[in-house]
């Protein structure tokens, strides 16, 4: 195996950071997820490929959760053997996260938001990836059955142990996110950062002031999922291609496409166009120019795919009346 050296000029290709609500860290407004092609399903050339592109292109945050993969946990061992092969030297340059709330193993212990979850599931994330922290830990979902506290508790108790230097939670609904951020910052263990799905057809966390919460409280937020899945892409402008998501039926269902959502893409395409991007890039690029937005996550099954959305970084502003 060839070993790799990091590009000299990586934080000189044009990727810029943004500061994460009112803390110290910076984070690269694209960063990189491990929800898909990263698994043990996947070939590790091409996410070493991936990786070794992103970290060159200064894309310097890469995030993870528990049961990434397929199957569950393979997209930590990917993180692992990537940190073993090249990424150990750098590893004070990178931005690690991952997360825990939904199923991982068997039995009342591996699922939602007990302290007992949390903190056997993070053990058991720093031994798949060879950390001996991760810079973010998030929780993954609110957990309506188990005491806020009980989990509040659980992250400030994870920053204190040094397994993680921050912490965030992700898809929690208003009221249980405000009570968080309050329950946080009295134990000097502030919230760093809110996860939502934001992106041009999905707009719930402005409509539900999780955004403005969020703006407030000097609490960064990173979208997820920005092009819906690969709606907000060029793919499904004609119908449904047979090697597409949609078509495997998993997570994007054929009965979504419905004549009016078409007509919206096609829409989005043609102000694209007139912008000169494409509807992948103007779809990135509108949510990094949303007040309150830190970073988005982009997944990448190629380098060719993610060199094109790295282009949102230096994409022009959007007016209010332009979609």
């Amino acid at each position: 195996m060839e070993k790799y050296f990091a590009d000299p000029l990586r934080y000189d290709g044009g990727m810029k950071y943004e500061r994460c609500g009112r803390s110290g860290v910076l984070l690269p407004k694209v960063s990189l997820g491990f929800w898909h092609n990263f698994g043990g399903v996947d070939s590790y050339e091409r996410s070493r490929e991936i990786t070794h592109y992103a970290f060159d292109h200064g894309v310097v945050h890469f995030d993870l959760a528990n049961n990434y993969g397929p199957p569950y946990g393979s997209a930590e061992e990917t993180m692992g053997r990537l940190m073993e092969d090249d990424f150990r030297p750098y590893r004070d340059e990178l931005f690690i996260s991952t997360k825990a709330g939904y199923d991982m193993w068997p039995g009342p212990y591996g699922n939602w938001g007990s302290r007992k979850y949390l903190m056997a599931s993070l053990d058991q994330s720093l031994q798949r990836m060879h950390l001996d922290y991760v810079d973010l830990f998030y929780s993954h979902r609110y957990d309506p059955e188990t005491p806020l506290e009980e989990t509040l508790q659980a992250l400030v108790d994870i920053v204190r142990s040094g397994k993680a230097l921050y912490v965030g939670i992700s898809r929690w609904p208003l009221e249980a996110t405000r009570t968080a951020f309050q329950y946080l910052k009295e134990r000097d263990v502030p919230c760093l950062i809110y996860q939502g799905r934001l992106n041009m057809l999905d707009r719930e966390p402005q409509q539900s002031g999780i955004l403005d919460l969020c703006r407030e409280q000097g609490v960064g937020f990173i979208s997820f999922s920005p092009l819906a899945q690969g709606l907000l892409t060029d793919r499904y402008l004609n119908g449904i291609p047979e090697d597409s998501r949609m078509s495997k039926g998993k997570f994007l269902k054929e009965s979504m496409l419905t004549d009016e959502l078409l007509t919206r893409l096609r829409r989005y395409n043609e102000v694209a166009q007139g912008r000169g991007e494409t509807l992948a890039e103007m779809a990135l690029a509108w949510i990094l120019h949303q007040p309150g937005v830190t970073s988005v996550l982009v997944g990448a099954s190629s380098t060719a795919q993610l060199q094109k959305n790295l282009k949102c970084v230096n994409a022009e502003p959007f007016a209010d009346n332009e979609l």
